[in-house]
């Protein structure tokens, strides 16, 4: 278990963000953890990451550290810079990583005199070895992340959405109570149930929470910056993965949709997905719609009651109706509780 105390200057300080650079690696991370077959919903996702490592020769400093597994410094997966940081933000820091730093760093996780093959160059040709890395990573992302990252993003939008109106409406009691199911939170203690024993003390820091598609239930906890304990964890909307392809949603087949038959296939894609709320604009970025088709189907659903709509700050999230959910669950044959 690792066991983070938060005094209360820490957990007022409780904030969210994204984060692209955290998302490769938890994304190297899982296809290292299973070298076979990827679970559901990453299968055919990891299968296309493998042919771009394996085929795209720029992406050769990202296949030498997926041997690095979990002992790796908190240099490489720095704090995002902001709340929405783009790749390019988070290298542009990568890149600009101060050698006191890797210094400070590296002895935490390995003695100086033994460092891994893969870790050498970051000590003895630091701006090389990061520009080298900054690049691999660009061209992993690019080939094996970017198709899928609107859709990624709009999920993970949605997701900070709720989780920030959680944080506003109840305080970050109710937000770290119901983060994740391997995710115990008993004011002051937040423990992360994984196979290794540490505890933390958090004083007169901030608690970031990172969201990840990627993380397959796998927690990460990073306490090497001075000011920032941060905590990931998994993202609700990694279904999206399960896609054909990026922008094409998955459905079962005609003949056997019965919510298709009845309202459409679009629309059962519209019903289906709002079983997280969602705006128009993620609902066309995971469904691969354009946003006045979107626009279309919900005037639609609205009209026939299956879906209401609420304006959250300068949003307007949809969701489902009971009469939607029961729509869904019975005549969609999928059984299952549509978010708050």
């Amino acid at each position: 278990m690792i066991r983070i105390r938060l005094d209360e200057p820490t957990l007022a300080r409780t904030r969210i963000a994204i984060s692209p650079l955290w998302e490769v690696w938890t994304s190297l991370y899982l296809l290292h953890h299973h070298p076979g077959e990827a679970p559901w919903p990453y299968t055919g996702w990891a299968r296309h990451a493998r042919r771009v490592l394996a085929e795209v020769p720029a992406t050769a400093p990202v296949r030498l550290l997926l041997t690095s597994g979990r002992n790796s410094p908190d240099f490489l997966t720095p704090i995002p810079p902001s709340s929405t940081p783009t790749l390019a933000d988070e290298l542009a820091g990568l890149r600009a990583t101060p050698a006191e730093v890797i210094a400070e760093q590296i002895p935490r996780y390995h003695r100086p005199d033994d460092l891994p093959d893969w870790l050498r160059p970051f000590v003895t040709d630091r701006s090389t070895a990061l520009d080298r890395l900054a690049g691999g990573i660009e061209a992993y992302w690019d080939a094996a992340i970017g198709p899928w990252w609107p859709a990624m993003r709009a999920a993970l939008d949605e997701e900070v959405l709720h989780r920030a109106r959680a944080l506003a409406a109840d305080g970050p009691d109710a937000l770290l109570g119901d983060l994740h199911e391997r995710v115990r939170w008993e004011n002051p203690v937040l423990t992360l149930m994984k196979p290794l024993e540490r505890q933390i003390e958090a004083v007169d820091q901030r608690l970031l929470l990172i969201p990840l598609i990627f993380s397959r239930g796998a927690l990460s906890c990073s306490t090497d910056h001075p000011e920032i304990v941060a905590v990931s964890y998994q993202a609700r909307g990694a279904a999206l993965l399960a896609e054909e392809g990026p922008g094409r949603a998955a459905s079962p087949a005609a003949v056997t949709d019965r919510l298709a038959v009845l309202v459409g296939r679009a629309r059962a894609q519209v019903l289906r997905a709002l079983l997280r709320p969602s705006t128009t604009a993620g609902l066309a970025a995971t469904l691969g719609l354009a946003p006045s088709t979107v626009s279309e189907h919900l005037s639609a659903l609205l009209a026939a009651g299956v879906v209401h709509r609420r304006r959250v700050g300068r949003r307007v999230l949809y969701s489902l109706e009971p009469a939607g959910l029961a729509l869904v669950q019975l005549v969609g044959d999928e059984p299952v509780v549509a978010s708050a």
